[in-house]
């Protein structure tokens, strides 16, 4: 008796494109955005001046700092709205002659509502766009990628990309004079 298994081939990631040094990894990725593509990522052994410019990859991404700004305003809000309740409405109580509402003593609490909403929700916000926790990153699987921590400069283009087509990325990572270009499945 056989078995047999119907084995699939697994959807692709993406064409990595290896190189040996910063600069032939910057001008590929300039070409790369030049060329359209959009969901385009450097991997490299230390920071590499340049790569952020907004012609390579123009990693500036807004939404985390919006996210803990407008939780920081929520949980100042928040925070205030609870004392201005629980000492003006629920439990008004005469100390000393002062007003039910007594601004300057909600400062600190509404301080420290502030300062953990914004904190909380940026660690979260931080961790669910980033698509973590994930154990094992489909790059991973790139061969010789061991080296982008040593001695090797990678580009990967994803799969995901609009004008991604395995046949033409395979072509534009090839002209772009790599040291390989290879396949890294999902």
């Amino acid at each position: 008796m056989s078995h047999t298994t119907n084995t699939l081939p697994l959807p692709l990631y993406g064409m990595v494109a290896e190189f040996d040094n910063e600069e032939d990894l910057i001008a590929a990725t300039r070409a790369a955005k030049a060329a359209g593509y959009q969901k385009i990522e450097a991997y490299t052994p230390y920071p590499v001046h340049g790569l952020n410019e907004p012609d390579v990859l123009n990693l500036q991404d807004w939404k985390i700092p919006v996210i803990t700004f407008l939780a920081g305003i929520g949980g100042a809000i928040g925070g205030l709205a609870l004392q201005t309740f629980t000492s003006v409405i629920d439990y008004k109580w005469n100390v000393g002659g002062k007003p039910a509402f007594s601004w300057p003593q909600f400062i600190p609490v509404t301080f420290e509502c502030t300062i953990l909403a914004a904190a909380l929700t940026g660690v979260v916000a931080m961790f669910a766009l980033n698509g973590l926790p994930r154990p094992h990153h489909p790059i991973f699987n790139a061969p010789r990628f061991e080296l982008a921590s040593q001695s090797s400069f990678f580009l990967c283009i994803e799969a995901a990309d609009g004008k991604f087509d395995r046949e033409d990325t395979e072509a534009f990572l090839l002209a772009q004079h790599p040291l390989a270009v290879s396949e890294v499945e999902n």
